[in-house]
C-alpha cells in the first residue's frame, strides 16, 4: 500500500491559522509538512530566554532578536526557531516573517528535539541559505554550530563546550559559549 502525504503550501497554512485551525496547538511547516511542536520544560524555556537576553545586550541596535517567532523560507517552510538574529528594526515584518535575507543566523534549544534539530530543521535552514545555524545541546552541555554553506549544505559543523565563538555577521562579537547553557 502506498500512503500519500498532503502537501501543504505556505498560502494554504496560512489560511488555515487564519481560519483558527491550529488555535490551540503549536505548529510549525517544513517542507509543506505540518509538524507539531514540543512543548518547553522548564530549562528549555530558562535558557532560551537567558540565551536571548545575553544576545540583545551584546549586541545592541546592531540587530533584532525574535523569540520563538517563525521565519518564512522557500520549499514551503515557516519552521519557528528559539532565536532568530534578524535585521533591524522589528516593524519591517509587519507584513511578513523574516525571510532568508533577512536573517543573521538562528538558533535551536535542544532537549528532547535534537534529532529534529540537527537533521530536518538544519537542512530546511542550509537549503534556504542561512548562513548561520547554532543548536545548543541541553543534555549534554555543548554548542553545536553549522555555517559555510556550499551546495544546500553547512560545510563546517563545530562542536564547543567552552570558550567563545563569534558569529559570521558579527565578528567583533565574542560569544561566551557556556554562558548559552549554564
Amino acid at each position: 500500500m502506498t500512503v500519500t502525504l498532503y502537501k501543504w503550501t505556505l498560502d494554504r497554512y496560512h489560511a488555515a491559522i487564519d481560519a483558527g485551525l491550529f488555535d490551540n496547538q503549536p505548529v510549525e511547516l517544513l517542507q509543506g509538512d505540518i509538524v507539531i511542536m514540543t512543548p518547553e520544560r522548564e530549562p528549555h524555556a530558562c535558557y532560551s530566554s537567558d540565551g536571548a537576553e545575553y544576545l540583545r545586550r551584546l549586541l545592541g541596535d546592531r540587530a533584532s532578536i525574535r523569540e520563538t517567532k517563525p521565519v518564512t523560507l522557500p520549499d514551503d517552510s515557516e519552521p519557528v526557531p528559539d532565536i532568530a538574529i534578524v535585521q533591524f528594526p522589528l516593524r519591517r515584518y509587519l507584513d511578513h516573517h523574516p525571510y532568508p535575507e533577512d536573517i543573521f543566523w538562528l538558533i535551536e534549544y535542544s532537549n528532547s528535539t535534537l534529532a529534529k534539530d540537527l537533521g530536518a530543521k538544519k537542512q530546511v535552514y542550509a537549503a534556504a541559505g542561512i548562513r548561520e545555524y547554532w543548536v545548543v545541546d541541553l543534555k549534554n552541555a555543548q554548542l553545536k554550530v553549522f555555517r559555510d554553506l556550499a551546495n544546500g549544505d553547512y560545510q563546517t559543523e563545530l562542536t564547543l563546550v567552552e570558550g567563545v565563538v563569534a558569529p559570521l555577521s558579527f565578528q567583533d562579537i565574542a560569544v561566551d559559549v557556556r554562558r548559552l547553557f549554564s
